[in-house]
C-alpha cells in the first residue's frame, strides 16, 4: 500500500467522522425540537374537560324567522306568539336594536308589507318603543327560497366548543401518546359543556352571583318572638292534616 492510498484512507475516515458527528447534532437538535412539541400539546390539551372546552360569555344573535305566502299577509297564531316572545326575550337581555329584515321585489312582497304592520302592532303591544327595532329591505338571493322577515337582535349567551375534533387517534397508536398514558381524548366533554351552556338562562351567573332577595320580615318577626318566648319556632300542623293529601294536580 502506498502512502498516497494510505493518505487518502485517512481522509475518508475523517470525512465519514464529521458526517456522523453531524448527523449526531442534527437528531440532538431535532429531538430536543420534538420535545418542545410534546410540551406545547401538552400546554394547549390539559386534562381537564372544563380547560378544554371553557363556556365563553359572549354577544351572539337571536333571531326567528316568519314566512309570508303570497295570498296573505298578517301572522299566524304560532308567528304571532313567536313575535311576542322574541319582544319579551329583547326588554329582558338584549343588548342592541331588533333588526326587521323584509322582502321587496318578490312575489310576496305585498303580503310581507301586511305581516310587517302586524309585528310593529305586536311590538307596541308588549311594550318596545319605536326606537327598539329598525326596519330594512332586502332582496332575496336565490329566488328558488321563499322570501321570509327574519327578525334577530345581539344578547349575552353562553357558548362552548366547537365539538367533534378529534386531533389524536382513539386506539392505541404509536401516534397517541395520550392512550398509553391513559389520559381522556380531546373530544370528551365537549358535549356536556355545550349543553350546559345552552341550558343556562343568565349567562352573567357564570361571572358573578345574583343578589340576594330582602329577608320575609313578618315571618322572621314572629321567630324571633316565639323565641325570645321561649316556645318552639316550628309550625305545628294538626294530626289529622299529616295523612292528607295534596290538592295539587285536581
Amino acid at each position: 500500500m502506498t502512502a498516497q492510498m494510505t493518505s487518502w484512507i485517512l481522509a475518508d475516515r475523517k470525512r465519514a467522522l464529521r458526517l456522523t458527528a453531524a448527523l449526531i447534532g442534527i437528531s440532538v437538535t431535532l429531538g430536543a425540537c420534538n420535545h418542545n412539541r410534546e410540551l406545547v400539546m401538552q400546554a394547549d390539551f390539559p386534562n381537564d374537560y372544563r380547560l378544554r372546552h371553557p363556556i365563553a360569555v359572549q354577544e351572539a344573535d337571536r333571531s326567528i324567522v316568519v314566512f309570508v305566502g303570497r295570498g296573505r299577509g298578517g301572522l299566524a297564531a304560532t308567528q304571532r306568539a313567536d313575535v311576542m316572545s322574541l319582544a319579551g326575550d329583547w326588554m329582558r337581555d338584549g343588548t342592541g336594536v331588533i333588526s326587521v329584515d323584509v322582502p321587496v321585489d318578490t312575489p310576496n312582497a305585498r303580503a310581507a308589507q301586511d305581516s310587517l304592520r302586524e309585528i310593529q302592532a305586536t311590538f307596541a303591544a308588549a311594550g318596545l318603543p319605536p326606537r327598539a327595532f329598525t326596519v330594512r329591505r332586502y332582496r332575496p338571493e336565490d329566488p328558488r327560497h321563499m322570501a321570509a322577515i327574519r327578525l334577530n337582535y345581539p344578547r349575552i349567551s353562553a357558548v362552548a366548543g366547537p365539538c367533534g375534533l378529534w386531533p389524536e387517534d382513539l386506539g392505541p397508536s404509536i401516534h397517541n401518546k395520550s392512550w398509553f398514558e391513559n389520559k381522556p381524548y380531546y373530544n370528551f366533554g365537549c358535549a356536556n359543556q355545550r349543553n350546559l351552556a345552552s341550558m343556562i338562562d343568565n349567562p352573567t351567573d357564570l361571572v358573578q352571583p345574583r343578589p340576594e332577595t330582602p329577608a320575609y320580615m313578618p315571618r322572621r318577626g314572629i321567630a324571633f318572638e316565639k323565641y325570645r318566648r321561649g316556645i318552639t319556632t316550628t309550625t305545628t300542623y294538626p294530626e289529622s292534616d299529616r295523612a292528607k293529601l295534596s290538592d295539587t294536580g285536581k
